[in-house]
């Protein structure tokens, strides 16, 4: 056999050799990139995060905000945003509980 004839076959399946590792290679890191989507099961359970909730006050501002806006929007007037009431001092406090309890005593003396 002539020397240049075994060097080109071994060389052949060196090639043909490597070409094989890197196909198994390939199988085997799940890790390397590939084009495409993934499969289901993999995003379903690196995406499990829970849904953040948001309070009532804040929805209530932002319904209020929108509310303004669609006025403004539509050329209404918008709804004007309610405004509390000043705390109430100690002696209207007490007060009003005289009124009510002298109104809950004419009450109960009216049914006895």
């Amino acid at each position: 056999m002539d020397l240049k004839s075994i060097l080109a076959e071994l060389t052949s399946e060196r090639a043909r050799m490597d070409h094989a590792i890197f196909a198994l290679e390939g199988l085997a890191a799940p890790s390397a990139t590939r084009r495409g989507r993934p499969p289901k099961s993999q995003t379903a359970s690196a995406k499990r995060q829970r849904r953040r909730t948001m309070s009532a006050a804040a929805r209530k501002r932002i319904s209020d905000a929108m509310k303004q806006r669609w006025a403004k929007w539509k050329g209404k007037s918008a709804p004007k945003k309610s405004k509390s009431r000043p705390a109430m001092s100690a002696a209207a406090r007490k007060k009003l509980s005289a009124l009510m309890k002298a109104r809950w005593a004419a009450r109960k003396k009216a049914k006895a």
